[in-house]
């Protein structure tokens, strides 16, 4: 008798089938230029249950480009795994034709030439249109936000996140779970969701003080869709109190938690749920581990990382969806759900590309209402680029490279520090960069540019510690970002040796001396955790830097080694 994992083996392939093989489709399509709004919303409705799932949108309420990491490297059981695959070795996996839609937005090779034939991708009134169309297919469908949407923007910062808050209003969620919205502040966080008209779900947010369930949030939600007993459970940003300032919202205690996840699924399924969803801002790689270790769990929706799968992966009996950021994507998963379990799937990674899906006026009409109060802040023109700005990569981008080159010069340092954020719009070579491009990158609470002192010994233990935290082997021992950017120095680092081995041949690159564990060095950088933090906003650093140069032009950053690949 088939057992119930080949079984969803086996729906899987259907799932590739009618939903993710979609990507060879884009290929043709595209070559043939007629990618078509009915086409890429194209799906057979299937099963009883219709799950959407957006998740890291980062204050993008308006199209943008975005590209992927060139480099995304896993340890461990994850080495040479999805999420940590890309560029031809993705196209590969999943069957992209190089120069295909699909090949730009789901990897980096050819991303300036690919952006201006394929153009922007995302925007929340783009994405009303999918919402609403899978709504009419499935009126009851759940709609499901992973968080990272209160953050990240020009608007979003002088509103306090209130901008996001309207306009996802309009697309009626029906849950969510956090991360960097606690960077708001507790009190800011608490007054939202007050007033949010749908549920708030952390079945790890706990009070910092008795350590036991916060009353801010929820654990889980029950749903009744389709018939089916629905319970979804939220699992906000595990390692918030160290990843961000712990004294914006010292309330509240997180963590992975995973015999509260383990409770929380007994108990959801104690009152009947039929069908349990893990609406997650974990990070893919943490996902799998606990796919693995917490029986009973049927999807997660992954948040955090911002990875974007065209197939479910299986882990056991759990399909783990990874539905990208910034708005460039929109999962749609329907199931078939009988006696009490899971029994199919078909799945399809939607891709909102801006120029073919019609925007919903009425979510427009109210993106623009967002806006106008700034409308001259943000179109205001500071400079150029010739080169491609982008952000992610585990190692560098070529935005970081700008910002840490603007700290040393802004500040007057031998060396700087970008945080290895992975949220931020890219800009074309060619293109103007408006003070909105410049906040998209360095939006945050806690935005003070800092000038110390510190010795070539410290400066290690800080690669070091972060470095563990992107490439310690145990998924519950990482934190999700890429690596801490420096400017001014190179170094190699190998990211197969455990902590305390992994980086070396620290250089000066001003003089090409190495760097003295015992000498002090001038240090900028920025987004420091610590409370008190003084310095120029880095956005002004930034901007003061682009307008003196006028045009900038970012040269290929050869000063990491990377080895143990």
């Amino acid at each position: 008798m088939i057992s119930r994992r080949d079984f969803l083996q086996a729906s899987m392939a259907t799932s590739a089938i009618y939903g993710a093989s979609g990507f060879g489709k884009w290929s043709r399509l595209a070559a043939q230029q007629s990618m078509t709004q009915e086409k890429l919303l194209e799906f057979d409705t299937f099963g009883n249950v219709s799950l959407i799932h957006i998740t890291d949108i980062h204050g993008q309420l308006n199209p943008i480009y975005f590209r992927e990491p060139e480099i995304n490297l896993g340890v461990g059981a994850a080495k040479g795994h999805v999420p940590h695959v890309t560029g031809a070795d993705y196209r590969k996996l999943y069957g992209i034709d190089d120069g295909s839609a699909s090949a730009y937005a789901l990897s980096h090779d050819d991303f300036g030439a690919l952006a201006k034939t394929y153009g922007r991708m995302g925007g929340l009134d783009r994405i009303s249109t999918v919402v609403n169309s899978i709504r009419a297919e499935r009126p009851d469908a759940l709609l499901l936000d992973g968080g990272d949407t209160w953050h990240g923007s020009y608007t979003c910062y002088h509103t306090e996140g209130q901008d996001m808050v309207n306009v996802m209003n309009t697309l009626k969620p029906d849950a969510m779970t956090f991360h960097w919205e606690f960077t708001l502040g507790s009190e800011r966080v608490q007054n939202i969701i007050d007033d949010l008209p749908f549920v708030a779900l952390g079945a790890n947010i706990f009070d910092a003080e008795w350590d036991e369930p916060s009353e801010l949030v929820e654990p889980y939600k029950m749903f009744e869709r389709g018939g089916v007993n629905i319970a979804v459970i939220g699992q906000a940003f595990p390692y918030m109190p160290i990843a961000n300032p712990r004294w914006m919202f010292p309330e509240y205690s997180f963590g992975i938690r995973q015999d509260r996840m383990a409770e929380m699924v007994a108990e959801v399924r104690a009152k009947g749920a039929e069908l349990v969803v893990l609406l997650s801002h974990n990070g893919f790689d943490v996902d799998k581990k606990m796919a693995a270790q917490v029986s009973g769990i049927d999807v997660i929706l992954s948040g955090h990382t911002h990875d974007a799968l065209p197939e479910p992966v299986l882990v056991g009996e759990t399909i783990i969806i990874a539905s990208g950021s910034n708005g460039k994507f929109v999962s749609r998963v329907d199931l078939d759900v009988r006696d009490g379990r899971m029994m199919g799937f078909r799945h399809k990674l939607i891709p909102i590309f801006s120029d073919v899906i019609a925007p919903d006026a009425a979510v427009t009409a109210v993106i623009d209402e967002q806006r106008a109060p700034y409308l001259d802040q943000l179109t205001e023109v500071i400079g150029q680029t010739d080169s491609l700005l982008y952000r992610r990569g585990n190692f560098n981008g070529t935005w970081d490279d700008l910002i840490c080159d603007a700290l040393i010069e802004e500040r007057d340092a031998d060396i700087s520090m970008s945080p290895g954020v992975r949220w931020g719009p890219s800009v074309l070579p060619g293109q103007d960069i408006t003070r909105e491009d410049i906040f998209g990158v360095t939006s945050m609470t806690y935005g003070q540019s800092y000038r110390t002192e510190m010795t070539g010994e410290f400066i290690n233990v800080i690669l070091e510690d972060v470095g563990d935290n992107l490439f310690n082997p145990d998924p519950y021992l990482q934190q999700g970002g890429d690596m801490v950017r420096i400017g001014g120095m190179g170094f190699d680092f190998d990211v197969s040796k455990p902590m305390g081995g992994r980086a070396s041949n620290m250089t000066l690159l001003k003089t090409g001396e190495a760097i003295d564990p015992a000498k002090t060095y001038i240090v900028a950088g920025w987004a420091s955790v610590n409370e008190g933090t003084e310095g120029p906003q880095i956005w002004d650093v930034v901007e003061s830097y682009i307008r003196r140069k006028g045009t900038v032009t970012v040269e290929p950053n050869n000063s990491v080694n990377i080895t143990g690949t």
